[in-house]
């Protein structure tokens, strides 16, 4: 295991019935980076979160955590060694407020004195205003706030994004990537996964892509931003990379 590597991936992979949804994928992510995993819709992105976190059980390949393996771990333990994730569709107790869901999110890991980070947390996200609304009344950006605000409480050293900016306000947009580059400088190693290439571009220290189960590139944006085969996948026919944007 590199070095630095707070999380590696080796050889993991996963089959439903006949088909092979992750192939061979290997890749690291070290701590005080953020490294974005992009492919188009259905290619094995979430996939791969589930089976680090232990939602799915690999058929073959192995996840390691500061080089200790997370297979056989429940969720619940796989929490507790300092992994948090959000989810494509948030995961919140809607009819619960926002002080009772962070209030929960601190039960879940034996946090006590919780209270003061909470508020600073409140604080920061721009939405202090609102520890008293329930879930179910906020905005999915505010939602998505919530989640990512629940998972920063117990302050992970690895952090699971999967679609965080999926139905968001610009303004949201712009808090959420403040909220990724703050943690990286604390140190904490994050895996994104997001559909806009723009942010994944701009903010992450290297970029994963699967196409199909497999993983077909890894490097820094600039390489992935001119790779022939990444602009087919993610298009569905090549083109000069001068063309595309982001």
């Amino acid at each position: 295991m590199p070095a630095g590597a707070r999380l590696a991936v080796r050889g993991l992979t996963k089959r439903f019935g006949g088909l092979l949804a992750v192939n061979q994928c290997s890749f690291e992510v070290e701590a005080g980076s953020v490294v974005g995993l992009i492919g188009p819709n259905g290619s094995g992105k979430s996939t791969v979160f589930n089976l680090i976190t232990n939602l799915l059980h690999a058929d073959a390949g192995s996840v390691l955590h500061d080089g200790t393996p997370l297979g056989g771990l429940k969720l619940h333990e796989v929490a507790r060694r300092g992994i948090g994730r959000t989810f494509q569709e948030v995961k919140i107790f809607r009819e619960l407020s926002v002080w009772e869901n962070l209030g929960l999110a601190a039960l879940g890991r034996g946090l006590d004195d919780w209270q003061p980070r909470a508020r600073a947390l409140l604080a920061d996200f721009r939405f202090g205003h609102l520890r008293d609304e329930t879930g179910e009344n906020l905005s999915i950006g505010q939602q998505r706030l919530l989640e990512l605000s629940m998972q920063l409480l117990v302050q992970p050293e690895l952090l699971l994004l999967d679609e965080p900016l999926a139905g968001v306000h610009p303004v949201v947009r712009d808090t959420i990537a403040g909220i990724i580059r703050g943690q990286r400088s604390a140190g904490r190693a994050i895996l994104l996964i997001e559909h806009d290439m723009r942010f994944v571009m701009d903010l992450c220290d290297r970029i994963v892509v699967m196409d199909h189960g497999e993983k077909i590139a890894d490097g820094p944006p600039a390489l992935i931003h001119a790779d022939e085969k990444v602009i087919e996948a993610l298009l569905g026919a090549s083109r000069p990379a001068s063309q595309g944007g982001h």
